[in-house]
């Protein structure tokens, strides 16, 4: 079944007990849902239930927000598995939907990253997806030699070249290279094996992988930088793009900017796919579904707020009124274009560092849409015929609760417009995205070299 056009991606953001940041507090989560794998199991098959594209999970090697035990010990966050190895057991316990995880290029080397994610590729058969990030905490340098992050500009240069390699290393066997001739003692047709041979700034990288191609050619490629340098390399290397808009004018400026830069690299728009990051909150009622949110709001504690929106402020914000004005930032040398989000949501509503904080440190500064699961609904079609998305990044408020009503109410709803599928189009996740087959490099050269003759 080909994939329609008209018809939104979604992903499901996985996060332990919930995405807002004091989800583990609510009643009916599981304090240790964060390593259980029956739970994360239970998680995949609802959302293959509800036809979800993929499962995402993002990932650090440090703790996410302030570097301060005394914010960690308010969070849960603070506990999380290593995300290929669960993906890599969540392969056999799903069919159809895609499993993406994070990992950095600033700390791991392409060999690693290519070797992992294609053979999640080879296991889930054709399902994988790398998400590409430059690490968002600056407290992972501590863990891997280092005594201070990366600058910006040189984590992005160092990314760019970091792709390069991977996508040389997938192309490292063609498609028809396994022969498996046991009669001649041929296991694979040597012309069809290459060698990388990549030499450049950051990376000597010889080759060849030893994983071949899957299903789907090679892993999806994700990206979330919101800064001018991970919109230009996410233009250039990216297939999903995962934002953090917070109102419709900014997702459609982010849509138009990037798919204009992917041009510039000669790829279309459709090669594509942005995924703004949406927490949904369904109630009855809106006023049960804000009851909910608040619930939780209530829960965040003023120290820890501060704590965390000071990580991403680049100051310390307990020397500032907690109900007066929002001071400039400090752009530090972690998340550029998230701090710039929500600096934009700050100065246009005129917020306190307490409103602030409430707004965005319970879902990372994710959009948040709360009400019925027609008024849900209604808003994620408002973005997506007007031309700020191609899809959503889903955060449910908490798991398993806030999952099954998005799978029971919102989605059927967005059946029901025609908005989104009621069976998976393919078996990869290439396929159900609607995302080309990848050639093999040197294939395609041989055919160029062989119609030149």
């Amino acid at each position: 079944m080909a994939p329609q056009q008209n018809q939104m991606k979604l992903g499901l953001f996985f996060e332990g007990g919930g995405h807002h940041i004091a989800a583990w507090r609510d009643p009916d989560v599981d304090v240790a849902a964060r390593l259980s794998l029956e739970h994360f199991v239970q998680i995949a098959r609802t959302a293959e239930r509800g036809k979800f594209d993929m499962l995402f999970t993002a990932d650090t090697n440090a703790t996410f927000g302030a570097d301060d035990v005394d914010a960690w010990r308010h969070q849960s966050a603070v506990s999380r598995l290593e995300p290929l190895t669960l993906l890599g057991a969540l392969a056999a316990m799903t069919s159809h939907i895609g499993l993406v995880a994070t990992m950095t290029t600033t700390y791991f080397e392409p060999f690693h990253v290519a070797r992992f994610f294609a053979s999640l590729d080879q296991i889930s058969k054709g399902r994988a997806g790398w998400n590409l990030v430059t690490s968002l905490a600056a407290s992972e340098a501590l863990n891997f030699n280092r005594e201070t992050h990366v600058s910006h500009a040189d984590r992005y240069e160092r990314a760019r070249e970091f792709a390069h390699v991977v996508l040389g290393l997938w192309d490292s066997w063609e498609d028809d290279a396994l022969l498996g001739d046991k009669a001649s003692g041929n296991y694979f047709d040597p012309a069809k094996l290459h060698f990388l041979h990549h030499k450049g700034k950051h990376f000597s990288v010889r080759g060849p992988l030893m994983v071949q191609r899957s299903l789907q050619g090679r892993p999806v490629v994700v990206q979330a930088g919101q800064s001018d340098d991970g919109r230009e390399l996410a233009a250039e290397t990216a297939e999903v793009i995962f934002t953090v808009q917070q109102d419709l004018a900014q997702g459609r400026a982010f849509y138009a900017d990037v798919k204009a830069r992917a041009a510039k690299y000669g790829r279309p728009p459709e090669a594509l796919k942005i995924m703004p990051g949406v927490m949904m909150v369904i109630g009855e009622s809106r006023a049960e579904a804000e009851d909910k949110y608040e619930r939780l709001q209530d829960l965040i504690l003023p120290a820890l707020g501060l704590r965390q929106l000071s990580a991403y402020w680049g100051m310390d914000l307990t020397q500032y009124p907690i109900d007066g004005p929002v001071p400039d930032p400090v752009m530090n040398n972690a998340e550029q274009g998230r701090v710039a989000v929500m600096l934009a949501l700050a100065r246009r509503e005129n917020m306190s560092i307490r409103q602030l904080y409430k707004r965005v440190i319970g879902q990372r500064a994710h959009r948040t849409v709360m009400g019925t699961a027609k008024q849900v609904a209604d808003a994620l079609e408002e973005w997506f015929t007007g031309g700020a998305a191609d899809g959503f990044n889903v955060l449910p408020l908490t798991f398993p609760k806030g999952l099954d009503d998005i799978v029971n109410q919102v989605i059927p709803e967005l059946q029901r417009r025609g908005l989104f599928r009621t069976e998976y189009e393919g078996r990869t996740l290439r396929e159900n995205l609607g995302l080309p087959y990848p050639d093999n490099r040197w294939a395609v050269a041989r055919r160029a070299d062989t119609a030149a003759e």
